[in-house]
């Protein structure tokens, strides 16, 4: 079986891909295959690019587990790839998100854990879809959007399910700047090579004071 993420280390920079041959689905592969990835930056290297392939960065949870007959192995998903969000929104590296394409759900949310979002020129859709499909937000969603997104825009993005265009997107919060497809990968090395020539621990001190209290309540709620 081929890899569903992979790691490269560039100039300090550790860059993950995620590219599971469909919809980049957080499944519990995934969830852990991240994770591990993210182990081996922490030990090596100064920031990381997280991206996904041509076209997709996430599509959300694997919804063939949510609508599975095993209810358990639903709820351990959601609980890991909460705890992933959590992880990625509180990294003590800087984290570059490079949106290589439509990015929804647990997908848009992830967008909202880096510290510096990029996406992809073209026709993508990118938000937050759970009201459409009944679903509600979960808190670490609901938190996310409150710190990330517009205020212009939270009510559409997350009561009305409405999905946006990249440069829409970016408007909204979700993204940071857009670029065409072939300036991608390279724009994202750029600006993680510009957190690199910051004070690392003085970066991870100030991330830690705006997001901990946060991302501590989150995972408080998760124990209790």
């Amino acid at each position: 079986m081929p890899d569903i993420a992979t790691y490269e280390l560039v100039d300090q920079i550790a860059v993950l891909t995620m590219n599971d041959g469909k919809a980049n689905a957080f499944s519990p592969d995934m969830i852990a295959t991240v994770n591990d990835l993210l182990d081996q930056a922490e030990s090596e290297a100064k920031a990381v690019v997280l991206t996904g392939r041509d076209g997709i960065y996430s599509g959300g949870f694997d919804l063939r587990v949510i609508r599975g007959d095993d209810p358990q192995a639903a709820v351990d998903m959601r609980l890991g790839g909460t705890r992933l969000m959590m992880r990625l929104y509180g990294l003590p590296l800087p984290l570059v998100i490079a949106a290589s394409g439509h990015a929804i759900a647990l997908g848009a949310f992830c967008l909202l854990t880096g510290d510096y979002r990029i996406g992809t020129a073209g026709d993508f859709r990118i938000g937050l879809n759970e009201t459409s499909i009944g679903m509600g937000l979960p808190p670490f969603g609901l938190m996310l959007a409150r710190e990330r997104l517009s205020k212009r825009y939270l009510s559409r993005a997350t009561m009305a399910a409405t999905m946006f265009s990249s440069d829409e997107a970016k408007d909204a919060g979700f993204l940071d700047d857009v670029v065409p497809k072939e300036d991608l990968r390279q724009t994202a090395l750029d600006v993680a090579a510009s957190y690199i020539a910051l004070d690392g621990p003085a970066y991870a001190s100030v991330k830690q004071g705006l997001r901990g209290d946060s991302i501590a309540a989150v995972l408080d709620g998760l124990e209790a």
